[in-house]
């Protein structure tokens, strides 16, 4: 068994609260209802604010970026390429609440293709922002589509909404279904449907 000291842990630096965005969470601790300097919430505020910096770091990058590098050496593959049950979590926008989901990106190559990691990537560089499942749905197809300038592009996004789980209506365990078809998978009634039974819908 590994134990890690406590210089190990740490080692790496934290990232500096502004103290109007500290405070910003103890108001809303009192707002709700509790104390902000009882000793269980002395570093919340702090912890918040880094924690909401990870959930938000897909505003600090460019997803198109992801898919700047690519192969044309394929030896004559002409098929779908299909990522599917990729993991993700993403914020909504209205309640700043958790979207919990997984999702399917395909495309028809033209002359190029990407590395396959290249295309989580640009999921979660979407993900990681406050968001609605149509918009991030919407936002990765164009992106593959703009880049990789393929034949044809599917993405298809399954979430569960803590806006509608924890609060509200109260109601969990319901899936929300989003997709977004460009090109052949638009356009040609065979080809949507051999995607989508890759994707297993």
């Amino acid at each position: 068994m590994i134990q890690i000291s406590e210089k190990d842990e740490s080692a790496t630096p934290k990232i500096p609260v502004p103290d109007v965005v500290a405070e910003a969470v103890r108001t809303i601790i009192r707002w709700a209802g509790d104390d902000p300097d009882r000793e269980g919430l002395l570093d919340t505020p702090a912890r918040v604010a880094r924690a909401w910096k990870e959930y938000a770091k897909g505003y600090d990058e460019d997803p198109s970026h992801h898919l700047s590098r690519t192969f044309e050496e394929v030896g004559g593959y002409d098929e779908i390429v299909l990522l599917k049950d990729i993991p993700f979590q993403s914020h909504c926008e209205h309640h700043m609440a958790p979207i919990i989901g997984k999702a399917a990106i395909a495309y028809l190559p033209g002359d190029r293709v990407v590395g396959i990691s290249k295309l989580a990537r640009v999921l979660h560089g979407f993900a990681r922002r406050l968001q609605v499942q149509e918009r991030l749905t919407a936002q990765v197809a164009d992106c593959v589509w703009e880049q990789l300038q393929p034949k044809g592009v599917a993405v298809v996004i399954e979430a569960s909404h803590a806006c509608m789980s924890a609060r509200g209506v109260n109601t969990p365990g319901v899936m929300m279904t989003t997709s977004r078809m460009m090109g052949v998978f638009r356009q040609d009634e065979r080809s949507r449907r051999e995607v989508l039974a890759l994707m297993g819908y």
